[in-house]
């Protein structure tokens, strides 16, 4: 059951990271908010861990490898994109960087883990790239340059996060096929925790103002997000092909749209609406069960999520 219901709440749960961004911003700095909440999900996850007799990885090799796979699937990947919007990137713009990021795994996947798509899968990825170019390609042509210029180093930092998350699964995939997820999650944690906290350091003012509103986005982001998603994630790729899991992704952006309709009132167009609707397709193909057998070597590649 897990498995069928898993893809479905993953989307749901990632894409109210957009809303939560939007409120958070109002009260901290970006990277500062983060480094809160990487704090807060470790304390959570290492109780949990030591209340439900989770497993710690024994050699330091296992230990190294989930710290590095949290600094690229968290720190660099969350940092880059909250920071970037931060400095000017439109939300339209990144989501349509974000969808990149199947396309991404998809193309290095073969070279990394050997994991190999069929056509079926290819034409997955690339319907579900034009669905989300769909959605967010009105919002793109309204931008005005002259009154939200766009500078390019945040945009490259912005792909540089795309780069990051992706690399980052390909690691989880090739280097933590066993162990314990939920120690393994605490410990990725503390690698964002690592990154993040010099970043906030020499970029920002650390400013943070304590009221309802912050506490209350901040403990969706840690119970909602770090410890509910980011499981279930880890779950996924586990399960299935790096590549399928990351298909999702491309649902997040027009859901997210929609979640910013219902709660900021932004207009639903119907580009988005079909977008969506395409975007869904693609990752529907993309999630089949695949005919073709698994390649040599290659742990799980042709299970179903």
């Amino acid at each position: 059951m897990l498995a069928r219901l898993a893809p479905a709440i993953f989307v749901l749960l990632w894409s109210t990271g957009w809303v939560v961004a939007k409120y958070a911003a109002f009260f901290a700095d970006p990277l500062t908010f983060l480094a809160l909440r990487y704090s807060f999900a470790i304390l959570l996850f290492v109780c949990f861990c030591l209340l439900s007799g989770a497993r710690w990885p024994r050699s330091p090799t296992a230990i190294g490898h989930a710290i590095v796979s949290g600094i690229f699937l968290h720190g660099l990947y969350l940092g880059a994109v909250w920071w970037a919007i931060g400095q000017g990137v439109p939300a339209a713009i990144s989501g349509i960087i974000a969808g990149l990021q199947p396309l991404m795994t998809a193309a290095v996947a073969p070279w990394l883990i050997g994991e190999k798509l069929n056509g079926q899968q290819k034409l997955g990825l690339v319907l579900g790239f034009c669905g989300i170019a769909l959605a967010v390609a009105p919002k793109m042509l309204a931008i005005d340059a002259s009154a939200t210029p766009i500078h390019l180093l945040p945009l490259a930092v912005n792909v540089a996060g795309m780069a990051a998350v992706t690399y980052g699964t390909l690691y989880q995939k090739r280097y933590l096929q066993n162990g314990d997820l939920r120690s393994i999650a605490a410990l990725q944690y503390v690698g964002a925790l690592i990154v993040t906290i010099p970043l906030a350091l020499m970029l920002e003012n650390l400013h943070v103002t304590w009221n309802l509103e912050l506490v209350a986005a901040l403990a969706w982001s840690v119970l909602g997000l770090s410890m509910g998603a980011i499981a279930l994630l880890l779950y996924l790729i586990r399960r299935g092909q790096v590549s399928r899991a990351a298909s999702l992704i491309y649902l997040v952006p027009p859901l997210a749209a929609g979640e910013a309709a219902l709660f900021f009132g932004e207009a639903l167009t119907v580009p988005m609406i079909l977008g969506t609707i395409i975007a869904v397709a693609g990752v529907y193909l993309t999630n089949r069960n695949a005919a073709e057998p698994a390649p040599s070597g290659v742990l799980d590649t042709q299970r179903p999520l």
